[in-house]
């Protein structure tokens, strides 16, 4: 088979990785990929958004599965345009459809999808520019930390948590009236605080079937301790310890199937992945929200441990039969540490040549942010490369990720050194 992913960053880098791997694959297509995925696939010069060009691709290189790696083409609807086109409309697509991926492109919808199904999740209420007052009303009636929640895609900056009233309230006029996130801001959802450690649950389904993937915990923000602004992810652990059976239990029952069956109530057709960022509140789980994809860099410590050929655990997918696949996963812990770009989460250099990548051995070497420049691999965004191990426990794990760390170098190189710091 000729499969095409859709994406630049680590999480296509490994799924590119992992796809490698089948028997069953002929070639290997990235759109638009990254230094990564060059060196075992072909990228195409193609956005992710650029539907024309997409289809132009699938038809010239004879592609038969495409996978789709972020959520923007979802929201905008990628697997549609393959459905409503008679020319590839029979080509599997491996992401939800355009209303199904309202559950990450509308914090709202996904809000209003929970309630109805009564998956236990922060109470809510939802405001716009029209009813400002009413949002400053039902500020005063929480207690603080205040959680505004920005309804669509702000790519992951949307969400702020602030712990003086009046903060808050200068916050919700500048998501609303001074439109500080454009439209995505037109819409703010103001939420109760959570307090708790959250996770990761990854959920494949087929819109009929589903297989629960190995949980993860990733690390957001900037800052040893857990300090400093959010970022796309700066490392991951994969299983969470603290999720032992009893507690994925009431997971399952409270929220992975309450969610697969809520979708198929509400005929949201859906053949792809679903990530449930949860927190565990005392001994139960409540969802903080919904995405329509793999996380990154959750993906770098998932797919690692996942020990079938997933070209055939996608053609399961996209056949409707994946309650006929027995998931088989590695016991050992993966962890990633991401490094990125001096200054990122805010204004960074490209164009940095990363050296020692290729002398790293015994560690899963993933391409975030990178590109190849006059023959050499150079820094290409925020977050450039992900160093994956495995462990009998995620010290063991993360021991290895930074004893190989010392061999990669680029001008401005940041990782935190205190992943797992809040784990037992």
């Amino acid at each position: 088979m000729n499969i095409l992913i859709l994406g630049a960053g680590g999480r296509e880098h490994t799924l590119a990785w992992k796809l490698k791997q089948s028997p069953k694959l002929d070639q290997l297509f990235v759109a638009p990929g990254n230094a990564g995925t060059e060196a075992i696939a072909k990228n195409l010069a193609i956005g992710v958004n650029d539907f024309e060009a997409i289809k132009k691709a699938v038809l010239s290189h004879n592609i038969q599965m495409v996978v789709v790696g972020p959520e923007d083409p979802l929201v905008n609807g990628v697997h549609d345009f393959f459905l409503n086109d008679s020319e590839i409309q029979h080509i599997p697509v491996i992401g939800p459809q355009m209303a199904a991926a309202n559950l990450e492109g509308s914090k709202d919808f996904a809000k209003e999808f929970m309630m109805r199904h009564n998956i236990p999740t922060a109470a809510y209420k939802s405001f716009t520019g029209n009813n400002l007052e009413q949002g400053y009303a039902f500020l005063e009636t929480l207690n603080p930390p205040y959680v505004l929640k920005a309804d669509g895609l702000a790519a992951g900056k949307g969400v702020v948590i602030l712990n003086d009233l009046d903060a808050a309230k200068k916050e919700l006029q500048s998501m609303l009236v001074d439109a500080k996130f454009g439209n995505a801001s037109a819409t703010v959802v103001i939420e109760e605080f959570l307090s708790g450690i959250e996770l990761s649950v990854f959920v494949l389904t087929d819109g009929e079937n589903y297989k629960v993937l190995p949980t993860a915990k990733d690390y957001k923000r900037i800052g040893e301790g857990d300090t400093g602004l959010n970022t796309g992810g700066m490392g991951a652990i994969s299983p969470v310890p603290f999720a032992d059976k009893a507690f994925m239990d009431k997971i399952h029952e409270q929220v992975v199937e309450p969610t697969v069956e809520g979708l198929k109530k509400d005929d949201l057709p859906y053949k792809g992945f679903i990530f449930i960022g949860l927190i565990k509140v005392g001994n139960d789980p409540k969802v903080i929200e919904y995405n329509v994809r793999l996380g990154d860099p959750e993906t770098e410590v998932v797919l690692p441990r996942i020990q079938n050929d997933l070209l055939v655990v996608f053609e399961a997918v996209a056949n409707q039969t994946l309650d006929q696949i027995d998931l088989k996963i590695d016991e050992r812990t993966a962890t990633t540490v991401m490094t990125v770009a001096g200054g990122y989460p805010e204004a960074y250099e490209k164009g940095k040549e990363i050296k020692g990548y290729d002398t790293i051995s015994d560690s899963l070497v993933f391409h975030a942010g990178t590109t190849l420049k006059d023959g050499k691999v150079v820094t290409n965004g925020g977050r450039v490369m992900a160093i994956t191990s495995y462990g009998n426990n995620f010290r063991e794990a993360l021991a290895l990720s930074y004893q190989n760390l010392e061999k990669l170098q680029f001008d401005g190189m940041y990782f935190r050194k205190d992943l797992g710091f809040d784990l037992k």
